[in-house]
C-alpha cells in the first residue's frame, strides 16, 4: 500500500487531484453559467448578483456588492439590468436615516422561470447524491462549505 501519511506523497497525489477536481468544476460551472445566463439573457456578473439576492436578500446595494466583490458603480449598471428585466425591485426604506438608502428584493414571479431552467442540472445532482450515503454526503456538504470559506478568504486576500 502507498504511503497516505498526510506528507507522503499518496496523500500529495490525492490532493492534487482534489485540486484538479475543483478547477474542473470551476470550469464546468462557469461554462453552465453562461449557458443559463444566455437563456434568460442575464450576464454572469447579473446572474450571479440575483442569485445572491435570491439567496441572502432583501439586501442592500452595498451590501450586495461586497457579497459579490464589485465596486458600487458596477453595481448600479448590474441592478439597473435587472430592474429593466423585471428580475428585482427597488424599495425606498422609510426607516433608513439617508432617504436614499433603498433595498434589493428579488421579484419571486419570476423564480419559476429559473428553477424551470435550473432542474436539469437540479435532477442531475439528484441522481448523483442518490449514490452517496448520508454519510458521505455529509461529509462532501463539509468539504464544500470549508472549500467556499477558502475562496472568500482568498478572495478578501486579493482584494487587500
Amino acid at each position: 500500500m502507498g504511503d497516505v501519511t498526510k506528507g507522503g506523497r499518496a496523500h500529495r497525489r490525492a490532493v492534487n487531484a482534489v485540486k484538479d477536481s475543483l478547477r474542473d468544476l470551476n470550469i464546468q460551472l462557469s461554462l453552465l453559467n453562461r449557458q443559463f445566463g444566455a437563456k434568460v439573457e442575464l450576464k454572469d456578473a447579473d446572474w450571479s448578483c440575483l442569485d445572491l439576492i435570491n439567496r441572502h436578500g432583501p439586501i442592500g446595494p452595498g451590501a450586495l456588492a461586497k457579497l459579490a466583490g464589485l465596486h458600487p458603480a458596477t453595481m448600479t449598471g448590474i441592478l439597473d439590468r435587472l430592474q429593466r428585466g423585471g428580475w428585482i425591485t427597488r424599495e425606498r426604506d422609510p426607516e433608513a436615516t439617508d432617504r436614499r438608502a433603498v433595498t434589493i428584493r428579488a421579484t419571486r414571479d419570476r423564480n419559476p422561470e429559473l428553477y424551470r431552467m435550473l432542474s436539469v442540472m437540479t435532477t442531475r445532482m439528484d441522481e448523483l447524491c442518490d449514490r452517496y450515503s448520508q454519510e458521505q454526503l455529509e461529509l462532501i456538504a463539509d468539504f464544500l462549505r470549508r472549500t467556499t470559506e477558502a475562496g472568500q478568504q482568498a478572495t478578501a486576500e486579493l482584494a487587500d
